[in-house]
């Protein structure tokens, strides 16, 4: 199934003209994004959008699997096993796991996505996520991200400029850490495509940093709990806050319940600081409540 949707295609799903889906743009009562001039019809977005105009006063018609969806981080899988929750794991990188939680196929997901223009870090600003009428975005930890090295950080690497002419392991699209790369190679003025690169996209953290201990590559970006797990060098960039992103039905069920009250325990906090490169003080706290 097409991701993307092109003005003809929308009409044709909808069975309406072109000329009624350029009015609704128009007047900003469908979801679309203009990417030089062109229009584009997020798939999951329209059927949001058609599901919401439906007519029906009756109880819910479907529930979501009980899946958490999206980046990957290590205190969060953790804790989805050691809280009970029953909600499975899936990580499938920020934009993967929004993309799910829109469309109905995750209960919450995990995002730590950035404005690739400005380097923000506040997915409150995300229009997918603002097509949700009843979403919730709770804090779930603040991580430090870097880059990644072998043992002894044999290149003698100070900062990024310096990975140029090394193997970078890097992430798939979509995923918070490559948005990141991405931000942080412009603001040094390197092209990521010159760089020399893995043969094949890690999709967790943990498998980037096994590319790199297993000298697959000689540098990638990921956050300092798996440097430390596996006895890697670490210089860190930046911190960043990491979130869940649920519907407010959601939040008040018992999975999401168990997650957010172990969150809050000393067996949590004790799990962070022995992962290393968290924060989780104001782990639980309601950044968001559309």
């Amino acid at each position: 199934m097409q991701e993307y949707l092109t003005t003809k295609e929308v009409g044709e799903i909808l069975r309406l003209k072109e000329r009624k889906i350029y009015e609704l743009v128009r007047s900003r009562r469908i979801p679309c994004a203009r990417i030089t001039g062109k229009l584009l019809f997020p798939r999951a977005m329209i059927d949001l959008w058609v599901a919401r105009s439906l007519e029906y006063e009756g109880p819910q018609l479907s529930s979501p699997p009980p899946i958490a969806a999206g980046s990957h981080d290590p205190l969060l899988e953790w804790a989805l096993r050691e809280s009970g929750s029953e909600l499975a794991l899936f990580a499938c990188g920020s934009g993967e796991g929004l993309a799910r939680l829109v469309s109905g196929r995750a209960v919450l997901a995990g995002l730590h996505l950035i404005d690739p223009e400005t380097g923000e870090n506040d997915p409150r600003s995300l229009p997918a996520l603002r097509a949700l009428p009843d979403v919730v975005l709770i804090e779930w930890a603040k991580r430090e991200q870097g880059l990644v090295l072998a043992p002894g950080n044999p290149h003698g690497v100070r900062r990024l400029a310096d990975i140029k002419k090394l193997r970078l392991a890097w992430r798939q699209e979509g995923a918070g850490a490559q948005v990141l790369l991405y931000y942080l190679l412009a603001c040094e003025g390197l092209s990521y495509g010159d760089l020399k690169r893995d043969e094949r996209a890690a999709l967790t953290e943990t498998d980037l940093a096994l590319r790199v201990r297993d000298s697959h590559a000689d540098c990638g970006v990921a956050i300092a709990a798996v440097a430390r797990e596996f006895g890697l060098d670490f210089i860190p960039l930046r911190s960043e806050r990491f979130d869940l992103a649920m519907r407010r039905r959601d939040y008040f069920e018992p999975p999401v319940q168990r997650l957010l009250r172990f969150a809050s325990t000393s067996a949590c906090r004790a799990r962070a600081a022995e992962l290393g490169g968290y924060d989780v003080l104001e782990a639980g706290r309601v950044v968001f409540n559309a």
